[in-house]
Formats: structure tokens, C-alpha cells, sequence
């Protein structure tokens, strides 16, 4: 047998060692034990509701202005001085109550003429008379001449029309008297007054000595849009259509009000009708002139989608949610949006009832991630509709 150097002896015990070795750190399909698979990412916990339908009102917003229901110049009907004004400047007043007084004296003198030259007039109308049923008797026992007779009943006439035509010189003259004290025709808000004491005021003044508002109630006015109007006529809302108003500094639209009004015919320059709308004012804030924000309701009330708008993301231009199939697996899901309500959005197009949507952590899954649904409840207060895969009853919350 031949022989080997013993240094030929170690080298090949330490291949058969080497060999041994990396054979025992395979496993018995030849891959590496050490460079298996990372074991899988744990699923991502989310919020998912149901969409479902609800019935809602169309709503259009419109920007407008406040208008008195009645607004009154008051002026003068009779001249003289002003001698008394009677109100604090935009004081409430009440129908009734004394606004101006002019100086009375020259139309209560006035007055006692009128009423002598009456007096007289009916004294005259009963000497007349007297005299006329004298001559009736004379003229019975022909006693008197047919034309003496004519001309008793003539007198007797003319007599009757003095008393006629002083008695409304009589009630011209008081009526002018009645004028020098000047009343608030409506109750409501009075401006400042624009003639003090002592000045002289008339008929030929160009400016009215004040203005009267109503408060108790005032109008919303506004333009409405072709379409709009065509969606109320269609659905016969007409002057039922609901509407509602905010002020500048109120949130949202929290007073409720009536359509008073719609033109007879729109601007065609604009493609827009007048309307107005009729609200309370139990707090007096209501004023002439402030602007409104105003959100008409028009159309009958149809299925829509609901959303809150923390579930719906921005892609450049575009709207989209993010969808769970059965599978618990994200899908991107574009959708066209309409108005607000109530701080949600409504959807147009791209959901449908029984979609399962992301409502809360959006911003934490991509399309294609598989997630731990958590059921929620929807806005309304009702539970989604079915029951999630991998969710516990346990795990139900609200939003």
C-alpha cells in the first residue's frame, strides 16, 4: 500500500470536516436554513363601516340680504314747526305711539272757523226750511205765487248744500289738526330723527323726517338659479321648499324660515329669479341690510351616500376611499362628491350600499394591504350593516 505524507492526511480530514458541515446547514430541499422568508407583516388595525343609503334633501347655498318687511318714510303731511320730537334715535316704538309734534295752534284756529261757518250754515238751513213749509201751505190755499214758491224751495236747497260743504271744511281742518301729531303708522325700529326742534317742515321737504322698520319679522332675499328653480318646480316643492338662514358669524344655518316669495320672471342676463324668504326674529339681531347666508332645499328627498370626510383622500385632483373586500384586502375607489351635510359629504358616483370603507386610518393602508377591520358606527347611530371578518363584538365603537 503506498504511503502519504502526513501532512497529505490533515488536509484531506479537514475537506471531509469542511463538506460535512455545510452539508448540515442545509435543509433537506437544499435551501439554506439560515435564509428563509421574513415571516408576514401583522395585518393593519382600521376602521370600516357599511355604506348604507339615507334619505336626504338636495340643499343649495346662496348669499343674500336682510329687508324689512314693512319699511315707512315718515314725513309731514301738514307744515309748521316742529315743537316736540317724541322718541329716543332707533328706539322701538309701537303702533301708535307719537313720533313728531308741529305746532297745532294755526290748525286748531282753523278748526273753530270751520265750525262757526258751519253753525251758521245750519241756521240758515233751517230758516230755510221754515220758510219753504210756509210757502207749501200758502201755496195750498193759493195764497202765493207758484214762482214765490220756487224760489223758498230754491233758497231751502242751496241751504242744505252750505251745510253740506261746511261740514267737510269742518273735517279737512281737523284732519290737518290730527296731522300735527304724527304717530308710528307700524310697530318696529325707529332710525334717527333728521329735524329737530324748532326747525319748519313740510310737504316740499325731499327727506322724511325718520324711517320705521318692522323687527318682528324679516325677509331673506336672494337669487336663485335656473336649474334650481326648474328642480323645485319639478318636484312641486313651490313655496314648501324648506330653507334656512345664518348670519356672518353663526355656524352653519340655525334659524328656519318660509319661501314669501319668487318672482314672476327670471333675468335673463343672469339666468337667475328673485326670491324671499320669511323669518322670525324673536331675538331682535335680525337687522335690514345684514348679510345672510341662506340653503334652499329643492328636489324630493332621494337615497344618498353619506361619508365623513377623515374616510376620503385627495389624489392631485381626484376624491377616493379606500374599500375592504371579503378578503379584508384595501382597494383604491375613486368617487365624485357633492355638498356638505351636517359634516359629512355626500356621494355621488363611485359607492354603493353594502361597500365596507375605511373611515378611520385612510393615511396608514395602500391599495393591496390587508387589514384588521374594527366595526363602527356610522354617524347616524346605527350599527354597519354585517359582520366583519376577524372583528370581535368586543371591538365595536363609535367614530
Amino acid at each position: 500500500m503506498p504511503s502519504f505524507p502526513a501532512r497529505h492526511v490533515a488536509f484531506a480530514l479537514a475537506g471531509l470536516l469542511l463538506a460535512g458541515g455545510v452539508l448540515l446547514m442545509r435543509d433537506s430541499t437544499g435551501t439554506p436554513a439560515g435564509d428563509g422568508k421574513l415571516p408576514p407583516a401583522p395585518a393593519i388595525q382600521v376602521d370600516v363601516a357599511t355604506i348604507r343609503y339615507q334619505a336626504i334633501t338636495d340643499w343649495h347655498e346662496y348669499s343674500g340680504r336682510l329687508e324689512a318687511v314693512d319699511r315707512v318714510d315718515i314725513r309731514p303731511l301738514v307744515s309748521g314747526t316742529l315743537i316736540q320730537v317724541h322718541f329716543q334715535d332707533g328706539a322701538l316704538v309701537q303702533r301708535g305711539d307719537p313720533l313728531f309734534t308741529i305746532d297745532p295752534r294755526p290748525y286748531q284756529a282753523a278748526v273753530d272757523e270751520a265750525q262757526a261757518q258751519l253753525t251758521a250754515a245750519k241756521a240758515k238751513d233751517a230758516y230755510a226750511s221754515a220758510d219753504l213749509s210756509r210757502g207749501r201751505r200758502l201755496l195750498a190755499g193759493n195764497a202765493i205765487a207758484r214762482r214765490d214758491f220756487e224760489e223758498k224751495r230754491n233758497a231751502a236747497r242751496e241751504a242744505s248744500a252750505r251745510v253740506q260743504a261746511a261740514q267737510a271744511a269742518l273735517q279737512s281742518a281737523q284732519l290737518d289738526l290730527e296731522h300735527t301729531r304724527i304717530t308710528a303708522p307700524i310697530s318696529g325700529r325707529v332710525s334717527k330723527a333728521d329735524a329737530t326742534e324748532g326747525n319748519v317742515v313740510g310737504l316740499g321737504n325731499a327727506r322724511p323726517l325718520t324711517t320705521l322698520v318692522s323687527v318682528s319679522q324679516l325677509y331673506a332675499s336672494f337669487e336663485v338659479d335656473e336649474q334650481t328653480f326648474l328642480q323645485m318646480h319639478d318636484a312641486g316643492a313651490g313655496a314648501a321648499a324648506p330653507v334656512s338662514m345664518g348670519l356672518a358669524n353663526e355656524q352653519d344655518y340655525p334659524r328656519h324660515g318660509t319661501l314669501a316669495f319668487l318672482d314672476n320672471s327670471l333675468d335673463p342676463q343672469t339666468g337667475t329669479i328673485r326670491v324671499r324668504a320669511l323669518f322670525d326674529n324673536p331675538d331682535g339681531l335680525l337687522r335690514p341690510g345684514l348679510y345672510a347666508k341662506i340653503r334652499l332645499g329643492a328636489g324630493a328627498p332621494h337615497e344618498a351616500v353619506l361619508l365623513q370626510e377623515k374616510a376620503i383622500g385627495t389624489d392631485q385632483a381626484k376624491r377616493f376611499v379606500m374599500v375592504v373586500d371579503e378578503a379584508n384586502k384595501t382597494a383604491y375607489r375613486e368617487v365624485t362628491l357633492g355638498a356638505s351635510r351636517d359634516g359629512r359629504r355626500v356621494v355621488r358616483t363611485g359607492l354603493s350600499a353594502g361597500d365596507r370603507v375605511v373611515v378611520n386610518g385612510i393615511q396608514r393602508v395602500r391599495p393591496g394591504d390587508i387589514v384588521a377591520p374594527t366595526l363602527v358606527q356610522t354617524d347616524d347611530g346605527a350599527l354597519a350593516v354585517g359582520a366583519l371578518p376577524g372583528s370581535k363584538p368586543d371591538e365595536q365603537h363609535q367614530s
